[in-house]
């Protein structure tokens, strides 16, 4: 699903109007009846309704649910904010079909003064005041508004977007001035904003609603966001030969684990081998021997020099891939061997947790990385690498792909929607994952499953679309039969051959 800017998305309204055809009139009817039946889905016509519209095409839509909810034997009252004395055209025409039909319990077209409606527990406010159009945010009297409807026990439903949030950019927006919906309906395709970890208070639930836009407007119109579905990720699996055999399958070098985080190097080695990797050769310090024979007996040991650290770099002309860094350690000795492991790497890289620590402290050293190379941070490692804290998701996103561009490379910002920051500039968010994977060793299995698909033979670029995908789609297939709370990285290994077996059906 490609992720439009709110230019583009107007863009996209103008041109289902015209080459439909139909008109922005009824185009907007049509939204309003996918959205009035999304509420009535949730609430029945007990409920008391309070719509607030704005002037515009939001507030358009806001007031032509309200004649169909009235129709419906909803009791509802409408507050219609007019304080220019300029109403959009189309809201103009859906106010007049609004009074017309007699379907709302009481109508107020606010210009000067208003005063606020009661809004008890059990009532649901219809959040119609402002959409995807917002580029600055809301003062004055619309400010007081939100914080209103905020501060009360209604439930609240957002048309396209909660009120005084923007499509985009919200780095310099005011918190307290943006309504916090129960549901957000909003109208096609997602906004980029919804795609922020830092706006997801404001959203409630969120469901899109498909109002039939101009499909082959969304086909021909580039999209530097987009999210990564089902759809887009099963066309890229490589089919198993029925006469493979495991050299023809990629061995994969992973260098992992000091002593005392041997369960970083367990948990991407299973991930790696689970990944459909031939061969997985771990290279651990001396003391991990004894545990990670037992733990991966299908692994093959390379033990380094030291009892426990990693100390030498590996050759690597015999491997497709190499993933490294999980339980790592950040020793000095270790740094070291860790620049000299990627400067002479003949094969895709990953590289995760302590080794994107050293070059957070090392930074001149990302100058001598290979192109191509993957990144896998967590938010905290994307603040150290870039050598400042982000004050927001949009602002460390930014850096992400700056990041991305200049090493040329590839970088996952791990979080509920990944993002995987392409060379080119490109973003694609993961529609899969949950909360429950916020748990030790996770960042371990992914970096096993990306290397392990580089050995197959995937490129980077597919090996991190895929990798992301199945690694979220192994935590959603796993908290289905254990829940959220109860996940922890092992599971995802488990379920990750149950992620493969969805996307080969």
């Amino acid at each position: 699903m490609k992720i439009f800017t709110s230019a583009q998305i107007h863009e996209l309204d103008k041109y289902t109007i015209e080459h439909e055809p139909i008109t922005s009139l009824n185009l907007m009817e049509r939204a309003a009846k996918a959205l009035t039946r999304a509420i009535k889905e949730e609430w029945n016509n007990r409920t008391p309704v309070v719509v607030f519209a704005g002037p515009g095409n939001n507030g358009g839509d806001a007031l032509a649910v309200a004649r169909l909810l009235g129709e419906d034997g909803y009791q509802v009252q409408v507050y219609l904010f007019n304080i220019h004395n300029k109403l959009s055209p189309d809201c103009a025409t859906n106010k007049k079909r609004l009074l017309d039909s007699k379907s709302a319990k009481q109508f107020v077209e606010v210009t000067v003064n208003f005063d606020p409606p009661q809004l008890p527990a059990g009532t649901l406010v219809v959040d119609g005041l402002f959409g995807s159009g917002l580029n600055k945010p809301l003062a004055g009297g619309f400010a007081a508004m939100v914080k209103y409807i905020n501060q009360s026990e209604a439930q609240v439903v957002s048309i396209d977007l909660p009120s005084g949030l923007m499509s985009e950019d919200n780095s310099y927006n005011i918190a307290a001035n943006i309504i916090r919906a129960d549901l957000t309906l909003t109208l096609q395709q997602k906004k980029l904003s919804m795609m922020m970890a830092d706006n997801q208070a404001y959203l409630g639930r969120l469901k899109v609603l498909d109002i039939r836009l101009s499909q082959e407007f969304i086909r021909a119109t580039e999209s530097r966001f987009s999210i990564l579905e089902e759809n887009d990720v099963r066309p890229l699996l490589h089919p198993r030969s029925d006469f493979a055999h495991k050299g023809s399958m990629g061995t994969a070098l992973l260098i992992a684990g000091c002593y005392g985080m041997s369960g970083a190097a367990i948990l991407a080695t299973k991930a790696c081998l689970r990944a459909g990797a031939g061969k997985v050769i771990t290279h651990t310090p001396k003391r991990n021997y004894e545990i990670m024979q037992i733990s991966v007996p299908e692994a093959v040991m390379q033990m380094d020099s030291e009892e426990t650290i990693f100390s030498v770099p590996v050759d690597t002309e015999d491997y497709n891939a190499l993933g490294i860094g999980p339980g790592l350690g950040t020793s000095e000795a270790t740094a070291i061997a860790l620049i000299a492991q990627l400067r002479r790497c003949t094969c895709p890289i990953v590289a995760d947790a302590d080794a994107l620590n050293i070059l957070a402290s090392h930074r001149a050293w990302m100058q001598q990385l290979p192109q191509g190379i993957i990144f896998t941070p967590h938010p905290r490692e994307l603040d150290r690498l870039a050598g400042n804290t982000s004050n927001n998701c949009t602002e460390r996103l930014g850096k992400a792909c700056e990041l991305a561009e200049r090493l040329q490379g590839y970088i996952i910002l791990k979080g509920h929607y990944s993002a995987l920051c392409h060379p080119n500039g490109k973003v694609e968010f993961c529609s899969t994952g949950n909360s429950g994977m916020a748990t030790a060793g996770s960042g371990d299995v992914l970096t096993g499953i990306i290397t392990g698909l580089l050995a197959r033979g995937y490129s980077q670029e597919d090996a991190c679309r895929l990798g992301m995908y199945l690694h979220g789609l192994a935590g959603d297939l796993a908290i289905k039969e254990i829940g959220k709370e109860s996940l922890i990285a092992s599971d995802l290994i488990k379920y990750l051959p149950m992620a493969f077996l969805r996307l080969e059906d």
